[in-house]
């Protein structure tokens, strides 16, 4: 890696950084690129070189976070029981980092609107999330280890939007919900055999 390059990518990794920080601040269309180049330290035509659009940087930012929640979590072993372990150590993990479950929770409630850059970002996260979560109930019904008739497509679905709305809670008022324990508590509601 030539030294130039090197660089290069060392300044597109503070660029996002630093927009993640002013998003937790101002949300998306709080803020402004040339914010984000003043608070990086270059001009705003050296943030466009790296990121020629506003949104070229939201979807930078949305796809780190993917790709570290992924890595981190091992989100990508095959639906099941380990899956749902893995959903509940990215629980435990967002407890733990406030900062970047405030961006997101921010971002998903502004890209609900149609016109919004990250909309179909969101809109292919969450058919994702989904399909994981269903997929892993559906592989626990087959070995007979989610309750009597649990609706594997329901249950996912609600699990996809408990795991949001107790983040959006918690972020509201942490000190009187217990985000990591009403998931397990939903889950173990569901399961013959508990996660732990």
């Amino acid at each position: 890696m030539t030294g130039g390059y090197l660089k290069g990518r060392i300044r597109r990794e503070d660029i996002i950084t630093t927009a993640v920080a002013v998003y937790a601040e101002a949300g998306y269309h709080g803020s402004s690129l040339r914010e984000i180049a003043r608070r990086v330290g270059i001009t705003h035509a050296g943030l466009l070189y790296y990121f020629p659009t506003k949104e070229s940087l939201l979807a930078a930012v949305l796809e780190r976070r993917d790709a570290q929640d992924t890595e981190r979590e091992r989100l990508a072993v095959p639906p099941g029981r380990e899956a749902l372990a893995h959903l509940v150590a990215l629980a435990e993990y967002n407890v733990r980092h406030p900062g970047i479950v405030d961006v997101y929770a921010r971002l998903a409630a502004e890209a609900v609107a149609a016109d919004h850059p990250a909309h179909d970002y969101f809109e292919r996260h969450y058919r994702m999330a989904r399909d994981y979560a269903v997929a892993s109930l559906r592989v626990l019904a087959e070995r007979q280890e989610l309750r009597p008739g649990v609706d594997p497509e329901l249950a996912g679905l609600n699990l996809v939007a408990l795991m949001d709305g107790l983040q959006v809670q918690w972020l509201s008022n942490g000190g009187a919900v217990d985000l990591v324990g009403a998931l397990r508590f939903y889950l173990r509601d569901l399961l013959t055999v508990p996660l732990d």
